[in-house]
């Protein structure tokens, strides 16, 4: 007799809860190692200058993408992905121990401190690229396409409640008496905790086989990529993410202009953490609607809208002399357009993907964008050269740009 799979609102499986506690503790260990607040707000205590600050975001981001064509090539042929992801847990475990070390021992020699700590944040976004690709693989063998938009955004949803708690630690910590850098060293710590619980919980999900597949190799990889560019929807998916990644430029900066040019005390860095944090659950519920009502490039322009006014909200608190109160805008805004494109990206790259190539699409696109994403590098330089709202204009240009190309995606992914 077969099987009869669970629709969208029967009880959650073994593998699902697994899959949402795991989403619920990497939430919190981002609140405490939030790279846009927290990292880039110890990187500028350290005397950072701003193409570095703009480095954080970048290896954080196009780190976890750019090795994704080469682990496809690997994972391809291999029955079960999840002993590759606890392979990259563990590398991961050790460089967060490693950052932990660098900031409460060498923060002295800012400039050796610094080195060391990228590195490790280097080291640890390679291995979080290589677990990449499984966690996607596995999650979808084990929800089934019209659970995940609820199995993501109850992820996201609760996630974002106890990352609530992380920020309000966060303010707590950077706002007592514990001297830096042992205070940024806690938060790094507690951090780290979460995230080795997390992803040793997401190791127990019990994953089915995969049907044998011949094994590929990176060359073949590479020689698939016109041939994956040929599917028009893969194409004007890549379009968005490009300018999107691109648009991103702006981030890392939010948080070190509020310190720099606006003067704002450094435990106001929690206070961003509870806005970013704080914003998520109730934007879930709603992205979460719009994905089951509307489809994942709904959720993807709207999200696009709410992104480009960040950098706008940005501007006009500084230009207006506002307090620290009407600044938090700019991460609430920032938050709900991270919950929708977390949740948009992932449904609508799964959902595009024929089954048989799913790991070539997944590595492609990642690698392809990957690239793009350090462009809050670039970012630094610009405000160096320029100052932060010529950064700041640029990426709401460049949201704008990606909210009209939403309009060339699948309407039914």
């Amino acid at each position: 007799m077969t099987a009869v799979p669970p629709s969208s609102r029967d009880p959650w499986t073994p593998n699902e809860r697994l899959g949402i506690l795991n989403g619920w503790l990497v939430s919190v260990g981002d609140g405490f190692l939030s790279v846009s607040v927290v990292v880039a707000g110890f990187a500028a205590r350290l005397g950072a200058p701003n193409f570095v600050i703009g480095l954080l975001p970048a290896i954080a981001g196009g780190g976890w993408m750019l090795p994704q064509l080469l682990v496809a090539s690997r994972v391809r042929s291999l029955p079960y992905k999840l002993p590759v992801y606890r392979s990259a847990a563990l590398v991961r475990l050790l460089t967060y121990l490693a950052m932990v070390v660098v900031a409460a021992t060498l923060a002295d020699r800012p400039a050796l401190c610094l080195t060391l700590f990228v590195l490790a944040m280097m080291v640890n976004a390679l291995a979080s690229g290589v677990a990449g690709l499984p966690f996607l693989e596995v999650v979808s063998k084990t929800v089934s396409p019209e659970r995940r938009p609820r199995f993501f955004a109850t992820r996201n949803l609760w996630g974002g409640l106890l990352a609530f708690g992380a920020g309000l630690a966060v303010r707590g910590i950077l706002g007592s008496d514990l001297a830096f850098p042992y205070n940024y060293a806690l938060l790094f710590l507690l951090g780290t905790i979460a995230f080795t619980v997390g992803y040793g919980v997401f190791g127990r999900v019990e994953e089915p086989p995969d049907e044998p597949l011949s094994p590929g190799n990176l060359r073949d990889e590479l020689r698939a990529i016109p041939q994956t560019l040929g599917d028009a929807h893969f194409r004007a998916f890549l379009r968005v993410r490009l300018l999107l990644a691109a648009a991103s430029m702006a981030e890392p900066f939010y948080a070190v202009y509020a310190l720099r040019d606006l003067n704002y005390p450094v435990a106001t860095l929690g206070t961003f953490v509870m806005a970013l944090t704080g914003a998520a659950p109730l934007s879930n519920l709603v992205w979460r609607r719009v994905a089951e009502r509307k489809g994942s490039r709904r959720i993807i322009r709207y999200a696009s809208v709410s992104a480009g006014l960040a950098p706008l909200v940005a501007l006009t608190v500084g230009e207006l002399g506002l307090p620290s109160l009407a600044y938090l805008g700019v991460f609430v805004l920032s938050s709900v357009a991270l919950q929708g494109f977390n949740l948009g990206h992932t449904n609508h790259l799964l959902n595009i993907s024929p089954p048989e190539s799913r790991s070539r699409y997944i590595g492609t696109l990642n690698t392809l964008v990957g690239a793009a994403l350090f462009a809050p590098v670039a970012g630094g330089l610009l405000a160096d050269a320029a100052g932060y709202a010529a950064v700041f204009v640029l990426s709401a240009a460049l949201y704008a740009a990606a909210w009209w190309s939403c309009g060339r995606l699948r309407r039914d992914a």
